[in-house]
C-alpha cells in the first residue's frame, strides 16, 4: 500500500519530471496533497494555541506577563522559524519531502509535550523558539511536493486546499484551546497538541512513499539546484516580491492568530470561549475564499487567460478586500465589528492560494523551489513576529487596538502595490546551466 501513495521525488530530466506527474495524476497525489494539508493546519492550531493562552488570565498570571511580554511569548516562534526556513529548503530539494518532514515534526510533538511542563518564562520563551524550528519544515517541503506533482492548471487549487490547512488551523485552534482553557488548563493545550501530531506522524510514516534519493540522483539534483543559488535568486525582484507581498499578507494573518483572541475579550467584551467562535468564522472563511479563488484563477487560466495577469488580479483583489478591517476596528455597534472582523480576513482569501502559486510555483524554476520557498517564508515569519511584537508595544502606548488595526491597514496597501509593480515574468529568477 506504501509505495502506491506517492511518486518519485527526483526528476533527472523532463521526461522523467512528466512521468512523475503522470503516476500521480489520480487518487493518490490528491490523498497525499490532503496529508499535507493536515500536516499545516496541526502545525497552525499551535500558533494560535498560544494566541489563546494569553488571552487566559490565569496564564497571564503565572508567567506575570505585561502586554510587551506577551507580544514577546506571540512572537519567539516567528523568529527562529524565519531563520530556519531556507535551510529547510536547501533540504528538501536535495532530500526529499518525507524523511525531512517526518524527523522535525517528531520534535516538534516532543517539544509540544515539555511546553506543557513549563513552570519558568525564560524556558516557555525557549521552547517556543524550538518549536519554530521544527515546524520550519513543513511550508518548504510542501510546496516542494506540490510543484513536483501538480501541473500550472490544477496548481491553484491543490495550493488552496493546501492553504486551507494553515487558515482551517487558526479557526479550529482557537475555540479547541479556549475549551481546553475553560475546562482543564493552559498546559492541556500543548498535551493534546502532541497527541494529535503524533497520530498525523503514524499517518505519514506508513502511508507515504519514502522519497529520498539514491546518492547518485541526489548529485544530480544538486547540480541542477545549482543553477540557482542564494545569491542568484536574491537577485529577483520576483523573489523581493514575494518576500514583500507575503510580509504584509502574514502581517495581517498573524495578527489574527496571535491577537484576535485578546481584542475580541478585551475590547469588545466577549468571553474566551466566544472570542473562539468567531475566529473560527473569521479563518474558515479566508479557508472557503482561498480554495474558490485558487479553483476559479485555474478555470480562467484553462480558458487561456494569462496565468500572472489572472492571479495577480486576484491576489490585488484580496489586499484591498482585507482593508475592510478598519470598518470592523472603528464601528461602535458590537455586531457590525465582528461583522467586519470576519468579512475582512474572509476577502483577503482571494489573495490566498493565488499569491503562493504566482511568487512561489508560476514564476519560480521548478529547480529552486524549496529555496525560494525557505526565502520568502523568512519574510512570512517575520511578519509574524514584527505583527506579534509590534501589535505588543502599540498597545502598550496607546492603549487602544486602533494604532495596531491602522498599521495592518497600510501594510495590505504596501502589499497591493508590490504585487502590481514586482511580479513579473521577465523579473523572475534565471536558471544557469552547468
Amino acid at each position: 500500500m506504501a509505495a502506491s501513495l506517492n511518486s518519485p521525488a527526483t526528476e533527472t530530466t523532463e521526461t522523467d519530471e512528466a512521468a512523475g506527474l503522470s503516476e500521480t495524476s489520480s487518487g493518490p497525489r490528491w490523498f497525499i496533497l490532503f496529508l499535507l494539508a493536515l500536516g499545516v493546519l496541526i502545525s497552525f492550531i499551535d500558533r494560535t494555541s498560544i494566541g489563546s493562552a494569553i488571552a487566559d488570565k490565569g496564564f497571564v498570571k503565572e508567567f506575570g506577563l505585561s502586554n510587551v511580554g506577551r507580544g514577546w511569548i506571540n512572537s519567539a516562534f516567528f523568529w527562529s522559524y524565519g531563520i530556519a526556513q531556507v535551510p529547510m529548503g536547501w533540504l528538501v530539494d536535495r532530500y526529499g519531502v518525507k524523511r525531512p518532514y517526518a524527523i522535525f515534526f517528531a520534535l516538534w510533538c516532543v517539544i509540544s509535550a515539555i511546553t506543557g511542563t513549563i513552570t519558568l518564562l525564560p524556558v516557555l520563551f525557549g521552547a517556543r523558539l524550538l518549536v519554530g524550528v521544527a515546524e520550519a519544515i513543513v511550508i518548504p517541503a510542501s510546496y516542494r511536493w506540490i510543484r513536483n506533482n501538480f501541473e500550472e492548471g490544477r496548481s491553484g487549487l491543490a495550493v488552496g486546499i493546501f492553504a486551507m490547512g494553515n487558515k482551517f488551523g487558526p479557526a479550529i485552534g482557537a475555540p479547541a484551546a479556549a475549551w481546553l482553557i475553560y475546562n482543564y488548563s493552559w498546559r492541556a493545550v500543548f498535551y493534546a497538541m502532541c497527541a494529535v501530531g503524533v497520530l498525523w506522524l503514524a499517518s505519514w510514516v506508513f502511508l507515504v512513499r519514502d522519497d529520498m534519493p539514491r546518492p547518485e540522483e541526489r548529485a544530480a539534483i544538486a547540480k541542477r539546484a545549482s543553477g540557482i543559488t542564494l545569491g542568484g535568486a536574491l537577485k529577483s525582484p520576483v523573489v523581493w516580491g514575494g518576500m514583500l507581498t507575503n510580509f504584509c499578507y502574514g502581517y495581517f494573518t498573524f495578527y489574527c492568530m496571535t491577537w484576535m483572541p485578546a481584542y475580541l475579550v478585551e475590547k469588545r467584551g466577549l468571553s474566551l470561549a466566544k472570542s473562539g467562535v468567531f475566529t473560527f468564522f473569521s479563518f474558515a472563511g479566508i479557508a472557503i475564499m482561498a480554495a474558490i479563488a485558487g479553483w476559479a484563477a485555474d478555470y480562467l487560466i484553462s480558458k487561456g487567460r494569462d496565468p500572472v495577469l489572472v492571479r495577480k488580479g486576484f491576489v490585488i483583489a484580496g489586499f484591498f478586500g482585507g482593508c475592510t478591517v478598519l470598518l470592523g476596528s472603528t464601528a461602535s455597534d458590537l455586531n457590525t465589528a465582528l461583522f467586519w472582523n470576519v468579512t475582512s480576513l474572509t476577502l483577503l482569501g482571494l489573495a490566498t492560494a493565488n499569491n503562493l502559486a504566482l511568487c512561489r510555483l508560476t514564476l519560480i524554476p521548478k529547480q529552486a523551489v524549496g529555496l525560494v520557498t525557505g526565502i520568502q517564508q523568512v519574510a512570512t515569519s517575520l511578519a509574524g513576529g514584527v505583527s506579534a511584537s509590534l501589535s505588543g508595544w502599540l498597545l502598550a502606548i496607546s492603549g487602544s487596538y486602533d494604532l495596531p488595526m491602522k498599521v495592518i491597514f497600510v501594510f495590505l496597501l504596501i502589499g497591493a502595490a508590490g504585487t502590481w509593480v514586482l511580479l513579473r515574468p521577465e523579473w523572475a529568477p534565471k536558471v544557469t546551466e552547468n
